[in-house]
């Protein structure tokens, strides 16, 4: 038990990584959902994300016991591998363990989010260079749903049907931002229940709440 307790106490900080573009034009764009749930869950927690480190602005936080580290990446969505390899290997973090990663998902309907363990990027750029950057598929994700709420029957991910940039570069409509602000209420919570019970435990209580697209898998 005493070897077990020494091991817990050495274990390093938990890192929490949202996606999203730098600068005043993107803030309010669903490509920067990730950068949202950074914003609410430092707010939450007290913290302001400042701290220039690791090519990622951060805050450090406490979070059900356990030291936590919040960045937002400087690098741009598509070189997010950069600044999330970085504080890997400057916190010495297990991916597969010690890492969850917080961003847009098309393939999810606005109001709705998932967690995931595994995956391929799906498209997603983002996740894509996070992927090449850790050489692995293994690292947690928690997808916000940004993807219009189209009639049944309609595929989202379908060529024709599919927003593409302009849409996730594009200012949110209020009517819109309302909704994503009660998503990421939820994600926080989500993301405190990942800290300190797992994301088995989260996975079990919040992907049933969220309803998926039928492409979403």
């Amino acid at each position: 038990m005493a070897e077990a307790s020494e091991s817990a106490g050495r274990r390093g900080p938990f890192l929490i990584v949202g996606m999203g573009n730098p600068g005043p034009e993107y803030t309010w764009t669903p490509h920067n959902a990730g950068f949202m749930a950074i914003d609410r869950i430092a707010q939450q927690e007290g913290v302001v994300v400042q701290n220039r480190r690791c090519r990622a602005v951060t805050a450090t936080c406490r979070m059900a016991g356990r030291t936590v580290v919040l960045a937002k990446p400087e690098t741009f969505m598509n070189l997010s591998g950069i600044a999330v390899a970085a504080l890997v290997q400057e916190f010495e973090a297990d991916p597969a363990k010690d890492l969850l990663v917080i961003y847009d998902e098309l393939d999810l309907k606005l109001g709705t989010f998932k967690i995931r363990e595994r995956g391929s990027p799906a498209g997603h750029n983002g996740a894509r260079s996070v992927t090449g950057a850790l050489g692995s598929q293994e690292w947690l994700r928690l997808r916000i749903g940004v993807g219009p709420d189209l009639p049944p029957g309609v595929v989202l991910s379908g060529v024709a049907k599919r927003p593409g940039r302009d849409f996730l570069l594009s200012p949110m409509r209020k009517a819109d931002l309302t909704v994503l602000d009660e998503v990421l209420d939820r994600v926080a919570t989500a993301t405190w229940r990942i800290v300190e019970q797992g994301p088995a435990v989260a996975m079990n209580e919040f992907n049933r709440r969220s309803e998926t697209s039928p492409a979403e898998e």
